[in-house]
């Protein structure tokens, strides 16, 4: 019998090994700069405006775009649809039903489902519609903050990320 197969259920809860993460100053001093200017462009453009452009997803999509910049899940693609598609079904199931538990775990179960299918996921967009349900949003919170803001951390990051020269943001547009 092979070793995996053997394993059992709680034995392979104990993983192996290190973390395989490679972290460098520049690397931890370019997330700090793309972070800070990204959320302070969208609180400034929301008090600017008086419409809301940041949302907390915000912070953890920072996080993939500047910290891991060439990751599949951190490319325009995922960061833009991810959002619009997780934000989309928390909008549509709160109108349609309300804002009780099952809505909220059916949103979070459909986002991420359809993120899946249609190769745009997005870690931090699996809240949105916890966000969206929970504030009791209206369907213009589809385009500001969220189209709006998230097209802007995207722009942001092609700017800061590829201003080191080891670095190609984004891998891939679609």
């Amino acid at each position: 019998m092979d070793k995996e197969q053997g394993m059992g259920f709680f034995a392979k809860m104990r993983g192996v090994g290190r973390s395989p993460l490679k972290v460098s100053g520049r690397n931890a001093v370019l997330g700090l700069i793309g972070g800070f200017v990204t959320i302070f462009v969208l609180a400034s453009l929301a008090d600017l405006t008086s419409t809301p452009w940041v949302m907390a997803p915000f912070g953890a999509s920072c996080v993939l775009a500047f910290g891991l910049w060439d990751a599949p899940l951190s490319q325009p693609r995922n960061i833009i649809g991810g959002h619009l598609i997780s934000t989309f079904i928390g909008l549509l199931l709160f109108h349609m039903f309300g804002s009780s538990i099952w809505v909220m775990a059916a949103g979070v179960g459909l986002a991420i489902g359809l993120m899946m299918l249609t190769k745009t996921t997005h870690p931090p967009a699996g809240a949105d519609p916890l966000v969206v349900i929970m504030a009791g949003s209206g369907w213009s919170f589809l385009l500001t903050p969220v189209l709006a803001g998230s097209v802007c951390i995207v722009i942001i990051a092609l700017i800061i990320n590829n201003l080191h020269k080891h670095r190609r943001y984004p891998t891939f547009w679609f």
